[in-house]
């Protein structure tokens, strides 16, 4: 089951640069423990489904799991024989874009201890640096 939007705007978009922290999407809304970036950079639809399943498994499927990032952003590359020229390469994968401070899964209905121990297991996946976060 891996992660890609049902429709684009634009099918080979340029690369924005990504700078700044967080402003949306950077506090506890649904769950009561969280998986927080504290670096920025690219995840991947691959990585995203990988820390929910590792989240999962531990768990033994107990409480619930909110994937807070979405891979809406499309990457291209061109083959490793292609020559300079003859325009953008073919999609190979989609990507979200994560900000310092953004969350990326939050979690109810099991206890701190287990809840820190699956979080963590997930952010070992990702390639960007994390930290559990528990609602006061």
């Amino acid at each position: 089951m891996s992660l890609a939007p049902k429709k684009l705007k634009m099918r080979k978009p340029h690369r924005p640069a990504v700078k700044g922290m967080a402003a949306r999407s950077n506090a506890i809304a649904f769950g009561a423990f969280a998986l927080k970036a504290t670096t920025g950079g690219w995840v991947s639809a691959q990585q995203l489904e990988s820390a929910r399943r590792v989240i999962t498994k531990f768990v033994k499927r107990g409480g619930k799991i909110w994937i807070r990032i979405f891979p809406h952003r499309p990457i291209t590359q061109k083959g490793t024989q292609a020559t300079m020229g003859g325009g953008k390469g073919v999609l190979e994968y989609y990507v979200a874009i994560v900000k310092p401070g953004t969350i990326i899964f939050e979690m109810a209905g099991i206890d701190e201890a287990e809840a820190k121990k699956a979080m963590t297991l997930a952010g070992y996946k990702l390639p960007v640096r994390t930290k559990f976060l528990a609602k006061d």
